[in-house]
């Protein structure tokens, strides 16, 4: 459909508004209009850079069960400091830009949308209410069960675009990019403050480990964006994924697109280091990545073998120290939920990291 004029979120979300773009789009018929609409909170403590509404419309008439019952609606975050990062790392281009142009590519489950787009540094997609769906708790963590539906779904999204990124290089690679830079730049600022946010969760070593780490960050990016190169979903964690639990749905669906380019490792190690229950990862980490290759394997993707998922697997899991200090030394934490989330992905990441050893690739140089 033809873009509309977009009018300032989340003010601008009014019934006039939702019936110019649901008749655009062929949702509502030309006589059926939104004479009400409600707005309710959603996921409060769980988005980070975005914030989410539940739209619920009343309509004028019978819609004939063709107009949805609600919608989700996501636009700018509301915290200042969010919002500020959201807009360097381009977060939100890359979303918009990901339902218009990319999810109909790939077989991967996501929410449809009625609009999504973008002007200037403001931004709304309008989409399906997944809400039925059960929405992943980090808190809680990945049982295996949805650690496998997570991989599935997974390596659907990397095969699609697997040595397949010419055309798409308005998403930015993981090194050599705007949003590498962007890493850098934050990991160093919010190293310390995530060890002092979060101190009980950090043993010593963290602490001694800090230059060398920051000082690897650029070699670890170029590891992970050597070929072959796919499309990453970029923030692969429990409260961006609803799973299925009614007869009809999808076994899981995938929200809140980031979108990089580099390999698709990232994702997994975003998954299994930083929601995956600890035991869970433990017991089922080489049956579970060996899942992943074989789904890989199914869709078409070959020459990628165990040893060298392995060590990107390490390495991956080793950078994601960077997102972890971004995320928990820059961000607004005043939110309990936000808290306890953060502390469970900090705890998994720490064990991880003893686990596979990684401190022992330090200082890493590619």
């Amino acid at each position: 459909m033809d873009e509309l004029s977009l009018p300032p979120m989340p003010a601008g979300i009014t019934p006039e508004w939702l019936t110019e773009i649901l008749r655009a789009n062929g949702t509502l018929a030309p006589g059926t209009s939104v004479v009400a609409l409600k707005r309710e909170p959603v996921g409060e403590g769980v988005a980070m850079m975005s914030s989410l509404s539940r739209l619920i419309p009343t309509y004028n008439q019978d819609a004939d069960g063709a107009a949805p019952a609600s919608f989700i609606a996501k636009y700018p975050a509301q915290k200042s400091n969010n919002r500020e990062i959201a807009t360097a790392y381009n977060f939100y281009e890359r979303e918009v830009r990901f339902f218009a142009e990319l999810a109909s590519l790939t077989a991967a489950r996501c929410p449809a949308t009625f609009i999504a787009q973008m002007d200037g540094d403001d931004f709304v997609i309008v989409m399906e209410d997944m809400g039925d769906y059960e929405v992943g708790n980090q808190a809680i963590g990945a049982t295996l069960k949805q650690t496998e539906l997570a991989l599935d779904e997974l390596a659907k999204l990397h095969a699609t675009f697997w040595e397949k990124t010419s055309g798409i290089d308005w998403i930015p690679h993981v090194s050599n990019s705007f949003h590498a830079t962007n890493m850098q730049t934050l990991a160093p600022m919010g190293w310390d403050n995530m060890l002092s946010n979060f101190a009980p969760l950090f043993p010593s070593q963290f602490h001694d480990k800090k230059d060398e780490f920051l000082a690897s960050i650029p070699a670890l990016q170029a590891h992970t964006d050597r070929p072959p190169v796919t499309l990453a979903h970029g923030d692969f964690r429990m409260e961006n994924l609803l799973f299925g639990v009614k007869p009809g749905h999808q076994p899981l669906a995938i929200v809140d697109w980031q979108g990089l380019l580099g390999r698709g490792m990232q994702d997994v190690t975003l998954l299994m280091g930083q929601s995956t229950q600890t035991d869970i990862r433990r017991i089922h980490e080489r049956a579970l990545l060996q899942r992943y290759l074989d789904r890989l394997a199914s869709l078409g993707v070959s020459g990628y073998g165990f040893d060298e998922a392995w060590d990107d697997y390490r390495h991956t899991h080793l950078h994601n120290w960077a997102y972890t200090s971004v995320v928990a030394g820059t961000m607004d934490i005043s939110n309990e939920t936000t808290v306890a989330w953060m502390s469970k992905m900090i705890a998994r990441q720490v064990a991880t990291t003893e686990d596979l050893g990684l401190f022992d690739l330090l200082p890493f140089k590619g």
